[in-house]
């Protein structure tokens, strides 16, 4: 009998560790095409669902049926509930406005090919083109299409925006939920900015993307009247948060971060640097309403941190985020184009709050009953 020999050759041990990780490559791999495939079979299901008429030919009952049809032929799969084929058609429906004309790639199989066909029905259903919806669609897995179709009501556009955090971001579906219920669409890119005219054209957009309005802070957890300086201890208590928050790129130098002008000493509230743009990120908090005054010291602070701490070929030029309690709009955009320097101005919120007196504005039982007995003897 041989013996076993107990290999320490480092060669040897990193040809084993290469070996694990070309397994786990491959099976991550593997997922992504099984995710792709099943996504691309839910897409073709939704749309025979809807373009045949399924239920205007067979009755609204139609969909159970086919639940259990499916369940029989293939007991082994899946996904194949009313709930989820219900999805697959909304599934259709949502992502359609976005279906492109792909060509068959030359060499494809024929398995590949006939998923572009429509099934004819008795001769009454024609085939129809092999339009498909925008690759990235086909990125996500199918648990959070399901959560962002209960979430976006109809709205395409805001789906493809929360598809494209998630691929770009890696997100959970609880990380994507929060996000969504944090009103991310209608805050990302909103900031009120001088951004077109003070950065050039080719990073402008991207900073303005990396801008909110308004910023949540709620997870600061401050219920109380407070200071500017309370608020930013809090923010920086839960600085992972507030990361998390400003969005992807950001990171934190420094608090009161300190600047010698000249003879001057000034202190700037918090300092940041964005990995996307390459460049400091200045950013001043104020819990009163925006005053053109902020301006020009928010200014002087971008133009001191371009003297002072900016690498010429390295860094990008400064920009400076103004984050106050409330704003005037116009007042905002007329501040901004007084100025040379790129710098946007945002509000922010803390936690929503019920009112401390909740009594009436909630009807009772009694309410409700009387109004329903209204209703009938109308």
């Amino acid at each position: 009998m041989s013996k076993a020999i107990t290999i320490i050759d480092k060669e040897y041990t990193q040809w084993v560790k290469s070996l694990v990780s070309r397994y786990r490559q491959s099976q991550i791999k593997a997922a992504i095409r099984v995710n792709y495939e099943q996504l691309k079979f839910n897409w073709l299901l939704g749309r025979d669902i809807v373009e045949m008429k399924v239920e205007e030919r067979w009755g609204e009952s139609v969909i159970e049926q086919l639940s259990k049809d499916l369940k029989s032929e293939m007991p082994q799969v899946e996904g194949l509930s009313v709930t989820n084929l219900r999805y697959c058609r909304r599934f259709y429906l949502l992502y359609s406005q976005t279906a492109t004309i792909r060509p068959q790639i030359e060499g494809e199989s024929i398995d590949d090919a006939s998923s572009k066909i429509h099934p004819q029905v008795g001769g009454e259903f024609q085939s129809s083109d092999n339009a498909l919806p925008c690759e990235g669609i086909f990125k996500v897995p199918w648990g959070h299409h399901k959560l962002i179709l209960d979430k976006v009501k109809g709205d395409v556009n805001k789906a493809l925006f929360f598809i494209s955090q998630t691929i770009e971001n890696g997100w959970s579906r609880a990380i994507l939920l929060n996000w969504i219920n944090t009103g991310l669409y209608e805050r990302k890119g909103k900031a009120i900015t001088n951004f077109k005219h003070t950065i050039p054209d080719e990073s402008s957009d991207l900073a303005q993307e990396l801008t909110k309005d308004p910023y949540n802070f709620a997870f600061i957890g401050v219920t109380k009247r407070h200071n500017e300086a309370q608020l930013k201890e809090a923010l920086l208590t839960n600085i992972t948060n507030f990361l998390i928050e400003l969005g992807t790129g950001f990171a934190y130098v420094g608090k009161e971060y300190r600047l010698q002008i000249g003879e001057t000493e000034k202190f700037i509230d918090l300092l940041f640097y964005n990995i996307k743009l390459r460049c400091y990120v200045v950013i001043e908090v104020k819990i009163d309403k925006f005053d053109s005054k902020d301006i020009g010291q928010l200014g002087t602070y971008v133009t001191a941190t371009n003297h002072l701490l900016r690498e010429e070929g390295k860094d990008n030029p400064t920009i400076g985020l103004l984050v106050c309690r409330s704003k005037d709009n116009t007042l905002a955009k007329y501040a901004l184009e007084s100025s040379s320097q790129p710098i946007g101005i945002s509000e922010y919120e803390l936690e929503k709050f019920y009112p401390e007196k909740v009594e009436g504005t909630i009807p009772t039982i009694k309410e409700i009953e009387a109004k329903l007995n209204e209703k009938i003897m109308d």
